[in-house]
C-alpha cells in the first residue's frame, strides 16, 4: 500500500507522544516571524525594514536600492536607517516622537526602535479572530499545548496574548534571571513594551552575539531535556542554525561524518502543496556551521491544527497556578542567595532538616498537604531519565539512557519500566499519564550494561503504597 499524508499524520502524532512520554515534560516552543505573518499578517525582517523606509522622509530611495547598495544585509541596512531616523527626528519629524526622547537620557537608536514598536503594537487578533476559522481552530489548538516556555526572536506581543498566564522576560533580563522557571515568554531579541530592547542594526546584533554564548549557557538545558518545535522559521534562517550549533556543541552528536538524529528538536514548515497522495520527508539535515551539520525531525503541513494537538498530548497545566509556582521559586531562590547570607532570617537548622528528611513535612513549608509519606519513594527513586543520563555521563541525554534500557529489554527480557521493583517506579501524573522514576540500584545496572561489565537483575516487583506514589508526584 502506498504511503499517504494521513499515514503520515499518525506517524508523526504518534512520534511526538513517545517523545512527550520520555521527557516526561512540557514541550518548548521556538517561535519566529513566519508565525506572526500566519496569524496577524506580521512583516518579517525585510517587510518591516521596508516599511520602516516609507515612513521616514530622509530615506530617499526606493529600499530595494539599499538592497542592492548593501548586498542584502539587513543589519547594515538597520545602522543607516537608525542614522536617518535620528537625523529626521531631531529636525521636522520632532512632533511624531515622545518629549522625553530628545533629553539625552535616551541611546541615539531610540526613534528608529520606537518606529518599529508604532508599526508592531496593533499586531494580534482582529475582534477575536487570527482571520480564519482555520486559524482560529490553530490557535485553539496551540493554547492547549500548555508550553513549558515560549521562545520568540519577535519584538510583538502576540505570543503574550495567546499565552496571557506567562511571565514576559526581555532581553538580558534572562540573563539576569537567577533561575528558569515555568510559564515564560522569552523575547530574546527585544519587545516593543520596551523600545529600548530591540535588536535592529549592527551594533544591536554585535552586543546580541556577545551575550549570545550566556543566553546559549542558560536555555541549552531547555533544548536537550523538553520537546522542542521550531515554528514560524525556514531551516536555513540564522537563528536556528545558532542554536543548532549550540545544540551539537553539547551533545556532540556528530560521529564519524554520520549525523544521528536529535530525537526531541522538531521543524514545522508550511508546505501548500501537500495532497493526500503526500508522504514529506519526516527529517532534515540543516548545516549550522564549517563542516557541521545536525538532523533533527520534519513536520510538514499545510494546516496546523493537527500538529498543534500533536504536541498538545502532553496534558493541561489549568490546574497549575504559574504565577504562584514562579513567585515560590523567586522567594526561595531570594532565600537562599540573599536573605540567609545576610542574616536576614533566623532559621531553626534542626527543625529544617528535619522537614527536609520528611517529604510531608518539607511539603507543608510550602503549604501543601500529602496524601501520604512520600519520602522514601522521593529518596530512593529520584532521578528522572535525563537525571539518570547525567549520572552515567552519557552525552545525548535520555535518549542514549533510554537505549540502554532497550539492551536490557531485548536481551534479558526485562521491562524495566513495566512495573513498579528496585530500579524503577512509574507515578500517575495528570499533565503525561505518568512520570518514570530511577533509583540509585537503576544507575549501577545501567552503568555495568553501559560498560559491558557482567550484572545480576532482581527481577522482584514491589507493591508500592499508591498514595505515597501520588503524593510524591
Amino acid at each position: 500500500m502506498p504511503l499517504n499524508y494521513s499515514q503520515y499524520q499518525e506517524e508523526v502524532t504518534q512520534d511526538v507522544a513517545d517523545v512527550l512520554k520520555l521527557a516526561s515534560c512540557q514541550p518548548i516552543l521556538f517561535v519566529g516571524s513566519g508565525f506572526a505573518k500566519r496569524y496577524a499578517g506580521g512583516p518579517n525582517w525585510r517587510e518591516l525594514l521596508a516599511l520602516l523606509a516609507k515612513d521616514c522622509p530622509l530615506v530617499d530611495k526606493d529600499f530595494a536600492y539599499y538592497e542592492q547598495a548593501y548586498s542584502y544585509d539587513y543589519k547594515k541596512i538597520g545602522s543607516i536607517f537608525t542614522d536617518l531616523y535620528r537625523e529626521w527626528a531631531w529636525g521636522k519629524g520632532r512632533p511624531r516622537f515622545p518629549a522625553d526622547f530628545f533629553n539625552g537620557q535616551y541611546k541615539s537608536d531610540i526613534f528608529i526602535k520606537y518606529a518599529v514598536s508604532e508599526n508592531l503594537k496593533s499586531l494580534g487578533p482582529k475582534k477575536g479572530s487570527y482571520g480564519s476559522e482555520v486559524l482560529d481552530a490553530e490557535i485553539a489548538a496551540l493554547k492547549k499545548i500548555s508550553a513549558h516556555s515560549v521562545i520568540t526572536t519577535n519584538y510583538d506581543t502576540l505570543m503574550e496574548s495567546i499565552f496571557p498566564q506567562y511571565e514576559r522576560v526581555i532581553g538580558q533580563q534572562i540573563l539576569r534571571k537567577p533561575y528558569l522557571a515555568i510559564g515564560e515568554v522569552f523575547k530574546i531579541h527585544g519587545c516593543i513594551t520596551d523600545p529600548q530592547t530591540i535588536v535592529i542594526n549592527e551594533a544591536d546584533y554585535s552586543r546580541f552575539e556577545q551575550d549570545h554564548k550566556y543566553l546559549s549557557a542558560k536555555l541549552l538545558t531547555y533544548f536537550v531535556e523538553h520537546p522542542l518545535i521550531f515554528i514560524g522559521y525556514r531551516a536555513d534562517d540564522p537563528s536556528i542554525k545558532k542554536i543548532l550549533y549550540d545544540v551539537d556543541r553539547m551533545v556532540r552528536i556528530d560521529i564519524k561524518g554520520d549525523y544521528e538524529l536529535v530525537p526531541n528538536i522538531y521543524i514545522l514548515e508550511r508546505d501548500q502543496n501537500i495532497t493526500e497522495g503526500s508522504y514529506p520527508a519526516r527529517e532534515k539535515v540543516i548545516s549550522v556551521g564549517a563542516d557541521t551539520n545536525i538532523r533533527i525531525k520534519n513536520i510538514s503541513a499545510s494546516s496546523f491544527e493537527w500538529v498543534y494537538k500533536a504536541f498538545g498530548q502532553a496534558g493541561s497545566l489549568e490546574k497549575i497556578d504559574t504565577k504562584l509556582l514562579r513567585a515560590l521559586m523567586a522567594r526561595s531562590v531570594e532565600l537562599v542567595r540573599s536573605s540567609i547570607p545576610k542574616k536576614h532570617v533566623e532559621i531553626d537548622f534542626q527543625t529544617l532538616e528535619h522537614a527536609v528528611n520528611s517529604g510531608e513535612e518539607f511539603a507543608k513549608l510550602f503549604g501543601v498537604t500529602s496524601l501520604s509519606d512520600p519520602s522514601k519513594v522521593n529518596l530512593s527513586y529520584k532521578y528522572l531519565l535525563s537525571g539518570v543520563a547525567v549520572a552515567l555521563g552519557l552525552k545525548k541525554g535520555w535518549n542514549d539512557a533510554q537505549k540502554l534500557l532497550n539492551i536490557l529489554k531485548n536481551t534479558d527480557s526485562f521491562d524495566m519500566k513495566a512495573s513498579d521493583n528496585k530500579y524503577h517506579i512509574s507515578i500517575p501524573s495528570s499533565k503525561t499519564g505518568v512520570i518514570h522514576r530511577y533509583s540509585e540500584a537503576a544507575v549501577d545496572l545501567l552503568r555495568k550494561v553501559k560498560n559491558g561489565e557482567a550484572y545480576i537483575i532482581d527481577r522482584q516487583e514491589l507493591d508500592l503504597n499508591e498514595a505515597a506514589k501520588a503524593a510524591a508526584s
